[in-house]
């Protein structure tokens, strides 16, 4: 299912054993555009450290009743290595926490998330990785700190980063909502990841591959209306790519 970051700030947190917090943002790489780690606002539980949760203990997203089921308990979340509120996420806090939970390393392997193209269970054990492959380096960025950055269309600036849309599938980012602002007052448009050519993290600055000119005349986002793959395969026919839901591994059936 698709659901907006803005929207899905505020939700409640509920461990195995009782509400946690609530979603204050999350952390995203800069290579598969993928959801990494939920940071959670846990009010006056567990003070000066960020709690991060990831997309593994993450079971259901419910809309109607504003909250996220996360299979872990509170002394899990409590014991879990701390990570100071003013630090960055690093590889070395990233591998201790891992181990820490026993789960598979996501950016050891050839798929989104290391040896598997979805996100597994607790439970499930991974496949072995090939011989000799080898692991990338992520970038991890904030949500928060993304929102505002600047559009650049391969001729003239677009706008900027309004907020983002996620598939709590497989925890992708799956578009970038964009507010054209005084180029094209009261209009969104949604930007995937995919047509992304360029971030100038310094700058502040996403280039994507695509004219001012096809930008006018795509198709309009609306929050009022659901995102149905109805609109989505308009919007990639409209920019002549292929649907990210073409030939994609279906969750146990890799």
């Amino acid at each position: 299912m698709l659901n907006q970051v803005n929207k899905i700030n505020g939700y409640k947190l509920n461990s195995l054993d009782g509400e946690i917090g609530k979603v204050k943002e999350f952390y995203f790489d800069d290579y598969y555009w993928t959801i990494r780690y939920l940071v959670a606002d846990t009010g006056n539980w567990l003070t000066e450290r960020q709690v991060l949760i990831s997309p593994h203990a993450l079971t259901a997203v419910n809309k109607d009743a504003r909250d996220i089921s996360v299979n872990l308990t509170k002394k899990q979340i409590m014991d879990s290595p701390p990570l100071d509120s003013d630090k960055p996420v690093s590889r070395q806090f990233e591998e201790t926490y891992y181990g820490y939970y026993s789960w598979p390393m996501y950016w050891a392997g050839p798929e989104i998330w290391g040896a598997y193209p979805y996100v597994p269970h607790i439970d499930e054990k991974p496949p072995k990785a090939p011989e000799g492959e080898k692991q990338w380096d992520s970038n991890l960025r904030s949500t928060r700190a993304v929102t505002g950055y600047t559009i650049q269309a391969v001729d003239g600036e677009i706008g900027h980063v309004d907020d983002f849309i996620i598939d709590d599938a497989t925890w992708e980012i799956r578009y970038l909502i964009v507010d054209t602002g005084n180029w094209w007052p009261g209009k969104r448009i949604l930007i995937s990841p995919r047509w992304i050519k360029h971030i100038s993290w310094s700058e502040a600055t996403v280039s994507v591959n695509l004219s001012l000119a096809a930008i006018k005349q795509s198709p309009e986002y609306s929050e009022s209306s659901p995102l149905s793959r109805e609109y989505e395969a308009e919007l990639h026919r409209h920019y002549n790519y292929n649907g990210y839901w073409v030939d994609e591994p279906v969750a146990g059936k890799a």
